[in-house]
């Protein structure tokens, strides 16, 4: 209040300087008067306690509340602690990308000595790098255009929710670097197509670039777009890692003619889709559904992506899969920790398997089943560096994929304003201004670069693990420190199953869940009490 009545007096004694003669005086009056009338504002609205008490001073308040995850990001979290990524990461990201070694003097940061440090376990006997990256061979018995894809790729991420310029960029690095981009659900669209690169082209439950005007697949539009030479692989998504469980809902300001023409839905109205899908409800039909896509994509590889929840009913996916013969080629394991779509924050904070726990479990459930040779499994959650992808690798995956390390690469500084259309750097914005300081030529190389230099990593780590080939890792060979005094690798702190043991005499621990896994059920088997 004080302060207002501060300014008030200034600016009166300005007006009457004016009055006087002192039109120059004007330049302090016009400013004064204008914060007079914001306090007088202030002291009237209803809506803000903090203003009705401290009229322009508690705007201040406003402004540091603001201002607070960039002081924080900049001035305040240390090099190792920061979310969702650290400095270390973003900033070894933006050193592949560039081409700068991405190197550090005078010992790591990390608290070695702490509860859940993790390392990996070098080898007395390293070997040579390979010269060139290992790939992974994607594809089952039912799969007759099979792909060699790259042990690090481009994860979803939609056009609408990344720019025009974004995508371009994405998928030109892919073709550069021989790698796979996935489209997101958003539909595939002529920045997908324009540069050549491959592409994974995912399909949700709102059958984007392949639906019918109320809704439903459509069978004939998949099969056309299938069949482009630049789709090497096709993704039914159930869950993401950012929200699993939860549907979407695009406005309708945000539904412009190109985002009309990719989705297939009318320009200038709401689009919603569904948490579930609408071609299939029981595990049975989703296996089906997959051979149908396959077929209908030409026998190229058809798989699906989800973030674990119920270990039951994943064990009756994989019961569905024993008893009809079919598999799907691929399993992308989406991690909770993940991703780029925006989310409400109790899901994103509370709903779904990190990335670990749902790719040991999904590896174990394949093991378990007798089906693990007939399926790659892909992992994505996090995937920055080398290192992770290692990890990944020992713990069940055959190849990952990166999200918000790719928008690294092109340019992303994570100001988390993906979901406001205000990116900075063009990344996550449908704003032409701001999506045109994202230069595609320059952002391409990045990506290529990064992608190039973080598999290099991976390749470097393994060989100095005594590892050649990706599928010698094992879950020995990472360990974690679980107290200041016990360390243990991944091959104590967790179960893993021999092959076919599921379906020969379960484990106790898994009887449960495998006993009330239902193939043609999302629901439990109903209990039976025992008689008398």
């Amino acid at each position: 209040m004080l302060l207002l009545l501060f300014v008030a007096l200034a600016a009166a004694g300005a007006l009457v300087l004016v009055c006087a003669g002192s039109p120059w005086w004007w330049f302090a009056a016009g400013p004064l008067l204008a914060l007079t009338a914001l306090g007088i504002w202030d002291l009237v609205q209803r809506r803000h306690s903090v203003l009705r008490n401290y009229p322009l001073l508690g705007h201040l308040r406003f402004l540091l509340e603001a201002l607070r995850p960039e002081l924080q990001q900049y001035f305040v979290e240390r090099n190792f602690d920061g979310r969702p990524y650290d400095r270390d990461v973003r900033s070894i990201v933006y050193e592949r990308a560039k081409g700068v070694e991405a190197e550090e003097p005078f010992g790591t940061e990390r608290d070695v000595y702490g509860d859940g440090y993790e390392f990996l376990e070098p080898s007395m006997r390293p070997v040579d790098v390979p010269d060139e990256p290992p790939v992974v061979r994607v594809g089952g018995p039912d799969c007759t255009q099979p792909y060699d894809m790259a042990l690090l790729n481009v994860s979803a991420m939609s056009f609408g929710a990344l720019s025009s310029n974004a995508i371009l960029a994405l998928n030109k690095g892919a073709a550069m670097g021989g790698f796979a981009h996935d489209t997101g659900e958003g539909g595939l669209t002529e920045y997908h197509l324009r540069s050549g690169g491959d592409l994974i082209w995912e399909i949700g439950t709102g059958y984007f670039g392949c639906r019918t005007s109320d809704g439903d697949f459509d069978a004939h539009e998949f099969a056309d777009k299938a069949s482009l030479p630049e789709v090497k692989c096709v993704s039914l998504k159930l869950s993401q890692g950012a929200k699993p469980g939860i549907g979407g809902v695009l406005p309708a300001a945000k539904v412009n003619a190109e985002i009309a023409e990719a989705r297939d839905v009318p320009q200038g109205k709401t689009v919603t889709s569904p948490p579930y899908h609408r071609v299939f409800s029981t595990p049975r039909e989703l296996v089906l559904f997959v051979a149908r896509m396959r077929e209908l994509s030409g026998g190229k590889p058809t798989g699906f992506k989800l973030c674990l929840g119920s270990r039951r009913q994943f064990l009756a996916v994989c019961k569905a899969m024993v008893a009809e013969g079919v598999t799907p080629d691929f399993i992308v394991v989406d991690g909770a920790e993940g991703g780029t779509g925006a989310a409400p924050l109790e899901f994103a904070d509370h709903l779904g398997a990190p990335l670990t726990e749902g790719l040991i479990t999904v590896h174990n459930a394949l093991v378990g089943t007798g089906l693990r040779d007939r399926i790659r499994i892909g992992a994505s959650g996090k995937v920055a560096t080398g290192a992770d992808i290692v990890k990944r690798l020992l713990q069940g995956a055959d190849y990952t994929n990166a999200a918000r390390a790719m928008m690294f690469a092109v340019g992303c500084l994570q100001a988390q304003r993906c979901h406001t259309n205000t990116c900075p750097v063009g990344v996550t914005t449908q704003d032409p201004r701001r999506v045109r300081a994202l230069d595609v030529a320059d952002k391409s190389q990045r990506v290529h670069r990064y992608q190039r230099a973080t598999v290099r990593s991976a390749s470097q780590l393994m060989a100095a693990m005594g590892v050649r080939d990706p599928r010698d890792l094992g879950p020995h060979m990472l360990l974690r420190r679980t107290d200041p005094t016990t360390v243990r690798s991944y091959a104590e702190l967790y179960e893993w199953l021999a092959p076919g043991a599921l379906l020969s005499e379960p484990p106790a621990s898994w009887d449960a869940d495998w006993s009330a896994a239902d193939p043609d059920s999302f629901g439990a088997r109903p209990h039976r009490m025992p008689a008398g």
